[in-house]
């Protein structure tokens, strides 16, 4: 019994053109021919994991960024504000604050006023 031999035009054709479908926006070479555009590929798929860890520390940065110009904007600078915050037993993410910070700004500054007040009153005491 001979058997037909096992070709994988198709296959590979498939493979190819999904990588090639993968680095559309590459240039040159990285995004026409495969040998180039599948290491281009693997390249971006590794900066994509990197970038996906690092944009949990941008945002944090920006959130602390606005929170401390709405602070600044109370005569208060950040680490104060934060220090009174948890001194008065209060847990608000610097998410939710630094939402407040643009959607609802009367808002947080009532809550930095208020949390500021119950400690200075605090320490008097």
């Amino acid at each position: 019994m001979i058997l037909p031999r096992a070709k994988s035009g198709k296959v590979t054709h498939r493979r190819h053109k999904k990588v090639l479908e993968l680095t559309k926006g590459h240039s040159g070479a990285r995004h026409a021919l495969y040998r180039s555009a599948h290491e281009s590929m693997l390249h971006g798929l590794d900066y994509a994991y990197c970038h996906r860890r690092e944009r949990k520390g941008d945002f944090r940065r920006l959130w602390i960024a606005r929170i401390n110009a709405a602070a600044r904007a109370q005569g208060l600078s950040y680490s104060q504000f934060m220090a009174s915050l948890k001194k008065s037993n209060r847990e608000i993410n610097r998410k939710m604050l630094a939402e407040m910070a643009v959607k609802d700004p009367e808002g947080l500054a009532k809550l930095m006023a208020s949390v500021s007040s119950e400690n200075t009153n605090a320490q008097a005491t």
